[in-house]
């Protein structure tokens, strides 16, 4: 099982900075932020931009994976993202992972303007977003006309430097994307069951994530794929346990066991910030870093 961390975008990068050699230093596998023009109990604090963090991080860093965690149409066009991330994956070496998700309610579904998309129209708009951007991340001229978004000779040359592109891990819990994950990820993403999270307790959570793993499965199978080939990411947080977890070495190797036992190849847990619903001790957290994937390796 891998281990992986999110590091939000919210301070200067004369202090950020130092987070992401750490995450390096400890040894985690990927580094994300989130892609969100702000977010949530955050949105009246700093927030810094996704794109040039990530750029950045991948300046300090010479090892560690780096990514999005997720990125959806909310604000995004798949034509000038695909640029951003050909450029991303050429600073960095060929170590970007793109998360990709559809997106939801909240402050970045109505910065532009627009008005808030339905449940339907978000899912349309997302099946349409990912197959684009991985026809413009893989070949050198692109031409669409879309229901959603258009692209008129749009160039991405050299194009990436991992091939034939960097990796999608797409999240996805309903039908239409996990089908979009069976065909154009190369992981899949999930956060437990939103349904759950206030009344259900860690078992309803993990069977809930049994569940979407067999149908992500079953998904594959339809497409003559073998869904082992993917990794299966958990973006811990949001399940009923909720920052559990992170209290001792002990409580997260429990944890972890139990989701590598259904098929969860990688975790990822929030770098810790104080005050906030991410709040952490530290070096109980660099312990987990440090010591669980040893354990985990030994179960």
């Amino acid at each position: 099982m891998r281990l992986s961390t999110v590091i939000l975008p919210v301070h200067r990068w004369s202090e950020g900075q130092q987070t992401w050699r750490r995450a390096e230093e400890l040894g985690f596998h990927t580094a994300y932020t989130y892609d969100h023009l702000s977010w949530r109990t955050f949105r009246d604090g700093p927030w810094f931009g996704t794109v040039p963090t990530l750029t950045a991080a991948a300046t300090v860093t010479t090892r560690l994976r780096l990514g999005t965690l997720v990125t959806s149409p909310n604000f995004r066009h798949p034509v000038p993202l695909a640029k951003d991330l050909m450029s991303l994956d050429d600073i960095s070496g060929g170590r970007i992972t793109l998360g990709v998700g559809a997106g939801g309610n909240g402050f970045d579904a109505v910065v532009l303007g627009q008005e808030p998309w339905t449940p339907r129209e978000r899912a349309d708009r997302f099946a349409e977003f990912v197959p684009l951007l991985d026809r413009l991340l893989t070949n050198p001229s692109v031409s669409h006309e879309g229901t959603h978004y258009s692209a008129q000779e749009a160039r991405n040359i050299p194009g990436c430097v991992q091939r034939p592109r960097l990796p999608f891990a797409v999240a996805a819990t309903g039908p239409r994307g996990m089908e979009l994950a069976a065909r154009h990820g190369q992981a899949w993403v999930t956060t437990g069951d939103p349904k759950i999270f206030e009344t259900g307790t860690p078992a309803d959570s993990r069977a809930a994530i049994a569940e979407q793993i067999e149908r992500l499965g079953k998904a594959c199978a339809d497409l003559g794929r073998d869904s082992r080939e993917m990794d299966k990411v958990l973006l811990t947080g949001f399940t009923p346990d909720r920052s559990a977890p992170l209290d001792s070495v002990d409580a997260f190797v429990d944890f972890a066991g139990r989701h590598l036992d259904l098929g969860i190849t990688e975790i990822v847990i929030h770098w810790p910030i104080p005050d906030t619903e991410f709040a952490a001790d530290p070096a109980v957290f660099e312990r987990i870093a440090v010591e669980a994937p040893d354990q985990l390796r030994s179960r």
